[in-house]
């Protein structure tokens, strides 16, 4: 990260640092070969990051809080595996939806299948808008 830190010096370039990501629960991560569990290792990573000078952090809004905790108000916190209620979670094991992301700190929310798989992609968007503002 450092180094990539680096390379972007003087661009406007905005670095993510990935942590977990949010199709994985905690067997995933810990056949991975990893010993901790997803909410520790996205901390740890989200530290990392920090003290790399990243821009931002990707990781599930389930740790959000607690990353925005750590990296306070003005890294970006992008959240994929965002899903309105009673949506499908295909592949996702770790999601919220963009009302509790917004509200536990995600700057920026990933929304893919719940929209392009919608049969009215419009009403879809709108709709998680909607909910989006008024968290």
């Amino acid at each position: 990260m450092r180094a990539a830190v680096e390379a972007a010096a003087g661009s406007d370039l905005v670095l993510l640092a990935v942590t977990v990501l949010t199709s994985m629960d905690e067997k995933d991560v810990l056949d991975a070969g990893y010993q901790y569990d997803p909410r520790t290792l996205v901390l740890r990573r989200a530290k990392q990051a920090l003290q790399a000078g990243m821009g931002g952090i990707v990781c599930s809004a389930e740790e959000a809080a607690a990353v925005r905790g750590i990296v306070g108000p003005d890294l970006a916190i992008v959240t994929p595996g965002i899903r309105p209620a009673g949506a499908e979670r295909g592949d996702q094991k770790r999601v919220v939806t963009p009302a509790a992301a917004i509200r536990d700190g995600a700057s920026h929310l990933v929304v893919g299948r719940p929209i392009v798989g919608a049969v009215d992609r419009r009403a879809a968007a709108e709709a998680i808008l909607q909910e989006m503002r008024s968290a």
